[in-house]
């Protein structure tokens, strides 16, 4: 038995459960029951995969980054989500759950976003099964996230600009929560994370454990052995992080390092490191670590990453840190755009802000020359190109001659 995986009622140790409204209770209820099931069965999982490689361009590829390999001594590779369909990790997920809301009978999607990754994974796999689709996104991310508002117009989905709270992620997850609680019977919610009430946290790991399972063999390939030293992966939520992981929750040969999003520092008020800072509390149907003042007011995420801005983290993943089972990292901002233009600079490969909280976490770490490091760039960078160029200064120390030249 697993030690991390949900139990029957639905937490992960003290962390999860679903604590919903009562006009949402018989949707919940209803998904709980359908889920396992639906997603269990040949038919189900016959059409998922065949989706997963002819449609989303799956197995993502295990890259061997040599540069960066030498740079941090190990042998670094990278798992690129980034060249899926859409540009990131969240198709996965939004591919499997379409179909479970098409055999649930549901006939209208809703869906929050904060990068927009999320929301145009959820508009893709609508206009793909003629499905009226609706996303949430706060004002402040339709602003800095405006590529991907127009893509999700460009495929037939409404965007409702949230103009509550900080007008950020969280607000657009209550707003979509407030919807579907006026629309219970016909919409089915498509949650983009590893959050929400249960069964929405295993629901979501479950199909973005394809990442870990994809790495096994893709491993067993290319060095002969299906686990990894360390894996390496950005958290917000925690969708790519959950699916970085799946496979190898319980296997103590494998190091996991997670890294949340600093701001400008996990002590500071601007900042989004709820494993850092959080305390348990409720937040959109979950018992999770929320980022909440005395009173119990959710404080508000703050970090250049509109995908990392989320004020809580989904229950898998509070209870392995709780457990000491993960090593998490936080990565301020400065450090992040660092990261991102490395990668971009020695191998080539733009990366999502989210992502590039990953890469600079490896300068934190201390590796030795055999550890084989596999790190998921969960998202391809064009719809942060004017984040990383209004923030070029803090890139100085990454283009210094030590680290352009290294192994030049």
């Amino acid at each position: 038995m697993s030690k991390y995986q949900v139990d029957e009622k639905g937490f992960y140790g003290e962390f999860g459960g679903a604590y919903v409204p009562e006009i949402l209770y018989k949707c919940v209820k209803d998904l709980q029951e359908a889920y396992l099931p639906i997603i269990e069965s040949q038919e189900f999982k016959d059409e998922y995969h065949a989706l997963l490689k002819d449609y989303v361009g799956r197995p993502s590829p295990l890259y061997y980054a040599r540069r960066m390999s030498e740079k941090y001594g190990c042998q670094l590779y990278l798992k690129r989500e980034d060249l899926n369909h859409t540009g990131a990790h969240k198709i996965n997920n939004t591919v499997g759950q379409i179909l479970l809301a098409k055999k649930m009978g549901k006939t209208r999607i809703i869906a929050e976003t904060g990068a927009g990754q999320h929301g145009v994974a959820t508009a893709t796999v609508c206009a793909l099964m003629g499905m009226k689709c609706e996303v949430f996104m706060g004002a402040t991310d339709v602003e800095r996230q405006h590529t991907n508002v127009e893509r999700m117009k460009m495929l037939g989905a409404e965007v409702h600009p949230v103009r509550t709270g900080n007008m950020t992620l969280s607000d657009a997850c209550s707003e979509a929560i407030r919807d579907w609680c006026c629309h219970p019977a016909d919409t089915f919610y498509i949650v983009g994370s590893t959050m929400g009430p249960h069964p929405y946290p295993d629901l979501v790991a479950r199909m973005q454990s394809v990442i870990s399972e994809e790495i096994k063999w893709q491993l067993e390939e290319k060095i002969g052995r299906d686990y990894p030293d360390y894996l390496v992966a950005c958290i917000g939520g925690g969708s790519n992080a959950a699916g970085t992981i799946y496979h190898y929750m319980d296997d103590e040969r494998v190091k996991i390092v997670l890294a949340e999003a600093g701001g400008h520092g996990w002590d500071t008020d601007y900042t989004a490191a709820t494993i850092h800072r959080g305390t348990v509390g409720i937040l959109h149907g979950a018992k999770m670590l929320v980022m909440q003042n005395e009173d119990g007011q959710i404080q508000e995420a703050f970090t250049i990453s509109a995908g990392l801005d989320y004020p809580g983290v989904g229950p898998m993943h509070c209870n392995m840190a709780q457990k000491g089972r993960t090593q998490v990292l936080s990565i301020n901002d400065d450090e992040a755009i660092r990261g991102g233009y490395e990668l971009t600079r020695m191998e080539g490969i733009i990366p999502a802000i989210e992502s590039a909280h990953a890469i600079a976490a490896l300068s934190k770490l201390t590796f030795k020359k055999d550890d084989v490091v596999v790190l998921t760039v969960s998202g391809r960078g064009d719809k942060d190109i004017e984040t990383y160029l209004k923030n070029k200064e803090m890139v100085e120390k990454a283009n210094s001659p030590e680290s352009a030249n290294s192994n030049g």
